[in-house]
């Protein structure tokens, strides 16, 4: 019986070991702090060897975003089931479930690192939003969004960045608490448009009609009402 020998990987296998190799550095620390010799180390081989499969850490780094990206898009898959509101709720639990395993690479993603800036950085991120676009379309049952509610929509995702990147810097705020205010703040930003465009108040309302009395946009409209009194 034969101990001890290393099973020779084949070209495919060892690219997509890299990537989860790299991919869980990243999610560490910020890219720029992480070495060739780093992620050499970790995947138990030689420096000259990753170069063998990827020239350069950049393109290691695009490689690692690329699978990010999916994982984070499909963070925004869910069953058109149930309210609303619970079903925006689910999706904030899954999109923070990923910002806290990836918080480095998430920050540097967004705020700057070894590939940003670059086309093939900048298209992953924008598939990302547009995977969420589509997804939250697909929730309100429109197929074409009208200049308002794509407004609303790409305004909310864009908010949901920017709190989850806010919150990494301490997580000051209890990410429970986070995750139904960006649920409200998406209700917000789709009533306020309400008020200024009769489409976007058809949609308001089909959007609350099957809420239940202790649903997440039915508790924003208690508390607000409460506010008032």
């Amino acid at each position: 019986m034969r101990t001890g020998v290393r099973r020779r990987m084949g070209v495919e296998e060892r690219r997509q070991q890299l990537i989860g190799v790299a991919l869980e550095l990243f999610s560490q620390r910020s890219p720029d702090e992480v070495s060739i010799d780093e992620i050499a180390t970790a995947a138990g081989i030689s420096r000259p060897l990753v170069y063998h499969y990827f020239p350069g850490k950049l393109s290691l780094y695009e490689a690692a975003l690329k699978r990010a990206s999916e994982d984070l898009a499909s963070r925004f898959d869910e069953p058109r089931e149930g309210p609303l509101g619970a079903r925006l709720l689910r999706v904030m639990g899954r999109y923070f479930d990923f910002v806290d395993e990836h918080g480095p690479g998430f920050s540097a993603l967004l705020r700057g690192g070894p590939a940003v800036g670059s086309s093939a950085t900048n298209a992953l991120i924008d598939s990302v939003r547009q995977a969420a676009y589509d997804q939250i379309l697909s929730h309100l049952g429109v197929t074409e969004a009208s200049p308002r509610l794509e407004l609303v929509v790409r305004s909310w995702i864009s908010l949901a960045e920017s709190t989850a990147l806010i919150w990494l810097e301490g997580r000051r705020v209890p990410r429970a608490e986070l995750e139904v205010q960006l649920v409200h703040d998406f209700a917000a930003l789709a009533a306020v448009s309400a008020v200024h465009d009769e489409d976007m108040a058809e949609l308001l309302r089909t959007m609350v009609k099957d809420e239940p009395a202790d649903g997440t946009f039915a508790v924003l409209a208690g508390r607000l009402i409460a506010l008032g009194s």
